[in-house]
């Protein structure tokens, strides 16, 4: 069932034009969607959002500001307020699956407005991952910085790859040598059976059991050892099987396999939408190790992708070594702090410069602006 908002803003503000508060987020379905289109972004969706409320958040904790009316919406601010000592106002999910995330707009006024509705329940902001070119950055700076203290820095971006024709040939074009080890772990593949490769838009009567199929290949690497899984972790596990049944419902969800024989050696989590197939989870079995079942997944989807008109490959997460091999271009985030000079704002600010270090704060304010 859906979590109810709490209220943090009275309909009407005459300075931010008609703000609403909801009582559910099935009021905001369709228009939050709608609102969305265009972004490229999983994380901007209604989907991500109604399964990050709830699994990863409490009733007392949700604050959703909307500007506009429920039905036409012009902005929304997916926020979470933290318990305890100091308050603050976070994006709501991020703290659990540290994905890039951002408010929900279209126009610069409209964020613009709804950065002022934020601002107006002085709490502390932390949007700790957001896309560099939001303007949902200028916005805060704008809003919290004539009344406030705003620190930006950089904060990690995650890998992107630009496909056209050549992605879409037998062979991909990176280096010669990397070219030369997917070749060979084919082979040792082919070895033991047959190499496969499905990519799945799954319908609703079959997802539990291709989930059950994801979460157990994950385990069987080194994510299982470490009890980093997602089948080892109640929480993100729970938000993953939630949020895949509001994917499935949308469409965008894309659950695929590598098979080698009739083992499943390699899985990913996807979704595609506004022509991006972005990379959520991955997972191979370790007993195919030596045969790079990831990477050969990886090399399927990606050409499925260039040959049915993809614009990107997008790598969400961080980059790691095994991305470089695909693409060096990185899409950069920035973390945003704001402190309104109020109660709470100079109490959390006292608090952060206390835990940074006065050495660093230096640093810290001379990247604000």
């Amino acid at each position: 069932m859906t979590q109810p908002v709490r209220p943090v803003l009275e309909a009407g503000s005459p300075s931010c034009g008609h703000i609403s508060v909801l009582s559910g987020l099935d009021q905001l379905a369709n228009s939050w969607d709608q609102l969305a289109a265009g972004s490229g972004s999983p994380m901007q969706q209604y989907a991500w959002g109604s399964a990050c409320a709830e699994t990863l958040s409490r009733p007392s904790e949700l604050h959703l500001v909307v500007v506009g009316p429920l039905q036409r919406p012009v902005a929304i601010a997916p926020l979470i307020r933290r318990q305890g000592e100091l308050p603050r106002l976070e994006l709501l999910g991020l703290r659990e699956l540290h994905e890039p995330m951002d408010f929900v707009y279209r126009e610069a006024a409209d964020v613009a407005m709804l950065a002022e509705a934020v601002a107006q329940l002085g709490l502390p902001l932390f949007l700790e991952r957001v896309p560099a070119e939001s303007l949902t950055v200028s916005a805060v700076k704008h809003v919290y910085g004539g009344s406030g203290v705003v620190i930006c820095r950089p904060a990690p971006g995650w890998p992107s790859l630009v496909l056209d024709r050549r992605w879409a040939q037998s062979e991909p074009p990176i280096e010669a040598g990397r070219r030369s080890d997917l070749r060979r772990a084919r082979r040792h593949a082919e070895r033991i059976g047959q190499v496969t490769c499905e990519a799945v838009s799954p319908a609703p009567t079959e997802l539990d059991r291709l989930l059950d199929e994801v979460f157990r290949v994950e385990a069987a690497s080194w994510k299982g050892r470490r009890g980093t899984a997602l089948a080892s972790d109640p929480v993100r596990g729970a938000f993953y099987r939630r949020y895949a049944v509001a994917a499935c419902r949308a469409g965008v969800l894309r659950l695929c396999f590598l098979r080698v024989g009739d083992r499943v050696a390699a899985v990913q989590f996807a979704i595609e939408s506004d022509e991006r197939f972005s990379l959520l989870k991955i997972g191979y079995d370790e007993a195919f190790a030596r045969c790079s079942p990831g990477m050969l997944l990886m090399e399927e989807t990606i050409r499925d992708a260039a040959k049915r008109g993809l614009r990107s490959y997008e790598f969400l997460g961080t980059a790691e070594p095994w991305t470089r091999v695909w693409t060096g271009r990185v899409r950069p985030c920035v973390s945003v702090r704001a402190y309104p000079l109020r109660r709470w704002g100079l109490a959390a600010l006292t608090a952060d410069v206390a835990q940074t270090g006065w050495r660093k704060l230096g640093h810290l304010f001379g990247v604000a602006r």
